[in-house]
């Protein structure tokens, strides 16, 4: 019985071809809408953990001045010192690197080529706090450290412009006006999701960079990378008391520094993403109620179109039940013709723009199979009403039917 429905059900779908397509139209959109919409959100919300994830784990970062809101200018305050360092690096619990670190966009060359690159000034400790890892050659060592030797290390970004395939180790370039020689190769990150180019980057040490292109002994900013399962919270907390301490703030006055966790800023981006997500498919979804309207105002005219077919088979003995089911399943396999092809269209959709804005693509089989089910239940519901009226048809009525 319900397979003879079903068949029935795809004969009409084929009879009115053009018509069907037009009823399809809004629960495929709506399905293609619902998936693309949650597909893509989903793959920038790793696509943040990811890129934050690159900046370090459990990282907590200082530098001087407090912030006057998001976006807002920093307060001025004295820089951070080696003091401040050393403080953090000897006294702190539960973290496993405390690097001190300044930068700058400075002009690299070598030979006849030239590049503006983020230039650190920094220890050893920075790398594992970062998340970096060379691909070759070495770290600095600790008399390179004490004596700001004119050592450096480069991201691939510099290797490529610089060296081509080539290895860069052993080689010279000038950052500045100073003479650096080349001990390292950094892997690389790649873009931000900010579209900064993270291997756009030389290092060396953090005396050299203050004596060649600061000029001065700031610090500008200090990483801290906890240990993991050691609360960053507590670990922020003893930094602000021991910071406090050795910048001698009084115990009524307000920080001159900023403890940054990174590991919140994660978390709020990720909110951030999650709730945009389910706003956007909460959005796509309403047009899977239009379509459902759509099937409905089909189905009654389909209804109207075949009273005499209807009033027919009443009156040979069949049942309201049967009418009644053969009307509901043409509705649902409307819905679930448009349904399936929502998913291909929507799993399309969402593959094209995670290629084209390099983020992952991470379709949820749950979405998909709920968003398929919520069109085809779509179809059943709105399809009922017009099935019951024609169960309804009085068999009299419907043979005298022009």
């Amino acid at each position: 019985m319900i397979w003879e429905a079903v068949r029935l059900a795809l004969t009409s779908v084929r009879r009115n071809a053009l018509r069907s397509f037009l009823t399809l139209l809004g629960i495929v959109i709506g399905v293609a809408a619902v998936i693309a919409m949650i597909t893509i959100g989903t793959g920038t919300t790793e696509k943040v953990k990811a890129d934050i994830g690159k900046l370090g784990s459990n990282l907590l970062v200082v530098r001087s001045g407090a912030d006057s809101g998001p976006g807002g200018p920093r307060n001025q305050a004295r820089p951070l010192s080696q003091k401040d360092h050393e403080i953090l690096a000897t006294k702190l619990d539960g973290v496993v690197a405390v690097s001190a670190a300044s930068q700058s966009m400075v002009r690299v060359v070598y030979g006849t080529e030239s590049l503006l690159s983020a230039v650190t000034g920094t220890d050893d400790a920075y790398f594992p706090a970062r998340n970096w890892t060379l691909s070759s050659g070495r770290v600095f060592n600790d008399s390179e450290l004490r004596a700001g030797s004119n050592v450096c290390i480069v991201g691939t970004t510099v290797s490529s412009q610089f060296f081509g395939a080539g290895d860069p180790e052993g080689a010279t370039i000038r950052v500045r006006q100073m003479s650096c020689k080349v001990i390292g190769l950094l892997e690389s990150k790649g873009f931000s999701g900010f579209g900064q180019d993270q291997d756009n980057v030389v290092m060396m040490p953090l005396a050299a960079f203050q004596r060649r292109i600061a000029g001065d002994r700031d610090i500008e900013t200090i990483y801290v990378a906890g240990r993991d399962g050691v609360s960053t919270s507590q670990i922020q907390s003893n930094m602000e008391d021991l910071l406090r301490e050795s910048r001698r703030v009084a115990p009524d006055a307000d920080d001159d520094f900023t403890v940054r966790d990174m590991t919140q800023v994660a978390e709020a981006m990720t909110s951030a993403t999650t709730a945009m997500t389910g706003m956007l498919g909460a959005v796509a979804g309403v047009s899977l109620l239009v379509g459902g309207i759509g099937i409905m105002n089909i189905m009654l005219v389909s209804v109207t179109e075949r009273t005499r077919e209807i009033g027919i088979r009443l009156a040979i003995g069949a049942h309201e039940q049967h009418i009644l089911l053969q009307f509901l399943v043409e509705a649902t396999v409307l819905s679930a013709i448009g349904g399936l092809t929502g998913v291909v269209l929507g799993l399309g959709i969402a593959g094209g723009v995670a290629y084209a804005l390099s983020i992952p693509f991470s379709p949820s089989a749950l979405i998909v199979l709920m968003a398929f089910g919520f069109s085809t239940m779509i179809g059943l519901v709105f399809g009922f009403f017009p099935a019951l009226r024609g169960a309804r048809l009085d068999p009299i009525d419907a043979l005298r039917h022009e």
